[in-house]
Order: structure tokens, then C-alpha cells, then sequence
């Protein structure tokens, strides 16, 4: 499997497939480039798809130690620069929206168009999930079925009954979780947000309570030259379940540029 060297040296493991302009995707916390497996391929036929496992997941390296939105950031420019590509669409989700957040804002020039999805801003100005929810997730006996039920309806998994991608790295060292956990949390891109050029789709659905769906329209309303599109119904993981709605938006606004 290729790697590229991060700046401080740590080994970040990535995939590529498809032909076409370069766009990365990016998964959420505690999570590696399986995230994206169900939805891939919607992509793949028209971009080369590339995505990487965060380092502390995956096939990274999982050094013990601080861990940041804007230095995951950096992990991804340098695929980028592995590939020796000058520029990529961008799509990052949960997590990795923040993430996405920052290339737009300290890496413009190597950014074509942005979609952010059922992310938000951070939690000084963002609307974040309730401390009953954190409670529950945090929860070793229910922790998992919440998380399920977060991600996807009760309609949907009656038929389709998993394994979800969605659920975490199973083989994550803990430390390293733990270090996902602060990352996200920390996250606070507020002041920034204004000076993203990039053209940006924001995506949300509209019975996300993990990350509020209200946040949509606070970084559509931050972020210049954006645009927010709720799919209804949906819950956090809307680009699996609402594949046939969520996919063909963001080609739209990709084969838009």
C-alpha cells in the first residue's frame, strides 16, 4: 500500500482509484477510508477518487500524541504532494469536513471546489449534540446501538442490516481514539471560515442530531460563495443511506467548476 511522509515524518496511508480530476475524500473521527467504500464507486467513473486513513487509523502510522483538525489538514497535502498533484476537489464529512475546513483556509490554491457534509464550525459558535447524547455514546454497554441509530433510520436498517462502515476503525488503538476525540472537539475555525474562496456545497441531513443540523445553514451563511442542501430524512451517515439523492448533488456542484 503507498504512504506519504507527513512534515514530523508519520507515514499516512492512502488509495486511489478511478480517472478523471483529482478529488479526496475525507471520513470522520475515528475512522479510516472504508468510510467511503459504500459510495465510492459513484465517483470513480468521472474523478480519481482519493482518500487516506487519519493517522492513528488505518494503515498510518498511530503515534501517541497531539492530534489536530489543522494537522490532519496537512496529512492531506501531503498525499497530495506524493501524487504530485498542484490541486483536488475536496469532500470531507463529519470529522473530516473540519478537516476539509482547514485545507480551504490554509492550502486555497490547492483546492478547486469544497463540500462540506454533516459538519460544523466547532463547538464555540456551532451547535453541538446534547450532553444526553454524549452521555449515551459514552455509555460501554449502549454506546454502539446509539451510534448505529445516529447514523442511520430505523426504516433502513430493517433492510439492510450491516456491517456499517461507519462505526470506527475496530482495530484503533485507544489511545488513539482518544486523540480523535480531542482533535474534533477542538476544532474552531469560526474566525477563518470567511476567508475560504473556494466554491462550497454544504450538506446536511435533516434529522442529524450528532452534529445538529442546524450547523448547515451557520456555515452556509459563513463561508462566501456557498450553499446549503438538506436531504430529508436523513441522519448523520445521509451520503450511504441517501446515496441516490446525496452522490448526484455533489457531481452536480463538482461538474459545476
Amino acid at each position: 500500500m503507498p504512504y506519504a511522509t507527513a512534515l514530523d515524518g508519520v507515514r499516512i496511508g492512502y488509495q486511489v482509484s478511478g480517472a478523471g480530476q483529482p478529488l479526496v475524500l475525507l471520513a470522520g473521527q475515528s475512522n479510516n477510508h472504508t468510510w467511503w467504500d459504500p459510495v465510492r464507486g459513484d465517483f470513480e467513473a468521472a474523478y480519481q477518487t482519493i482518500t487516506l486513513d487519519w493517522r492513528g487509523t488505518g494503515i498510518s502510522d498511530k503515534p501517541d500524541e497531539v492530534y489536530s483538525t489543522p494537522g490532519f489538514a496537512e496529512d492531506v497535502i501531503a498525499v497530495l504532494d506524493e501524487l504530485g498533484l498542484p490541486s483536488a476537489h475536496v469532500y470531507g464529512t463529519s470529522m473530516g469536513g473540519r478537516v476539509a475546513q482547514w485545507v480551504a483556509i490554509n492550502h486555497a490554491d490547492r483546492l478547486d471546489r469544497l463540500i462540506l457534509g454533516c459538519t460544523s464550525p466547532g463547538p464555540a459558535h456551532g451547535y453541538e449534540r446534547s450532553q444526553e447524547l454524549r452521555r449515551a455514546l459514552a455509555d460501554p454497554v449502549r454506546g454502539g446501538r446509539v451510534l448505529v441509530d445516529l447514523m442511520y433510520t430505523p426504516q433502513w436498517r430493517a433492510t439492510n442490516p450491516g456491517p456499517y462502515p461507519v462505526l470506527g476503525d475496530r482495530d484503533m488503538p485507544p489511545y488513539a481514539k482518544g486523540r480523535h476525540l480531542v482533535a474534533s472537539n477542538k476544532h474552531e475555525a469560526w474566525e477563518q471560515l470567511p476567508e475560504i474562496t473556494a466554491p462550497t456545497l454544504i450538506l446536511h441531513g435533516s434529522e442529524d442530531i450528532f452534529s445538529p443540523v442546524a450547523n448547515a445553514q451557520l456555515l452556509a451563511d459563513r463561508i462566501p460563495n456557498s450553499r446549503a442542501e438538506i436531504i430529508h430524512g436523513a441522519r448523520h451517515a445521509y451520503f450511504h443511506e441517501y446515496r441516490a439523492v446525496a452522490s448526484p448533488l455533489a457531481l452536480a456542484f463538482l461538474q459545476a467548476g
